[in-house]
């Protein structure tokens, strides 16, 4: 499988996971977290690169509804779970959620789940397209998106009401965030690329978020979670 897929590489350009994992691992260094849950994680190896760095990773996905024809993670043991309905008990210290959420038509009800199985102080990491002032149902249907007829799925793109409201819902802070800037339109796979990719500020065109939440302890009061 291995020598199949090196003879087969062929470059069709380079996507949002340098920048995505990157976020990821400067979580984990800050936090040290012993147990990690990693939703959505498909056929990637980040479950396989975390625990290679000694974490203890359980990782999750749905087999059956997503994925029509099935799915086999050669790189790392997948658990089939919804983190809708999970049975996948908690709590871990660490959640990852990599370019998933904006796939999951209820979305909120997904953030209470994998805040569910979060211990109090543990941190949620999540990247998703982003737009500071509009949340769009589908990025893929807006005129001259590039994946509109490459893409099936629905893609998301949230805002900071979105951001918001999951932390009043779930008990949440907002400790990290990070904006990108991947195309020269407003939303995701609108007008021409930027490479590489730039980081710029909340004021700034972006179309690409990385955020970290922590689960506040019951007895924590809420903060300003208008982070720059």
């Amino acid at each position: 499988v291995c020598r199949r897929e090196f003879l087969a590489q062929e470059f069709v350009g380079i996507n949002e996971r340098p920048i995505e994992y990157t976020f990821v691992f400067e979580n984990l260094r800050d936090v040290y977290p012993k147990t990690i849950l990693d939703v959505g994680t498909g056929l990637t190896a980040l479950p396989h690169m975390m625990r290679n760095c000694g974490f203890l990773v359980t990782a999750m996905d749905n087999m059956t509804d997503y994925w029509s024809k099935g799915m086999v993670n050669r790189h790392y043991h997948v658990v089939n779970d919804s983190i809708l309905a999970p049975r996948t008990v908690g709590p871990f210290d660490c959640i990852t959620c990599v370019s998933v959420l904006e796939h999951i038509v209820d979305y909120d009800r997904a953030v209470q789940m994998m805040f569910s199985l979060l211990r109090p102080g543990g941190r949620l990491v999540l990247s998703f397209p982003y737009n500071e002032h509009q949340y769009v149902r589908n990025v893929y249907a807006l005129p001259g998106s590039i994946g509109e007829h490459a893409y099936p799925f629905v893609t998301q793109a949230f805002s900071r009401q979105e951001v918001q409201r999951w932390q009043e819902q779930n008990g949440g802070m907002l400790v990290r965030q990070e904006y990108w800037r991947f195309f020269s339109g407003e939303f995701w796979t609108l007008g021409d690329r930027i490479v590489p990719p730039q980081q710029v500020t909340r004021d700034d065109p972006h179309q690409v978020s990385c955020i970290a939440l922590e689960k506040r302890h019951p007895a924590t009061e809420p903060s300003d979670s208008a982070l720059p």
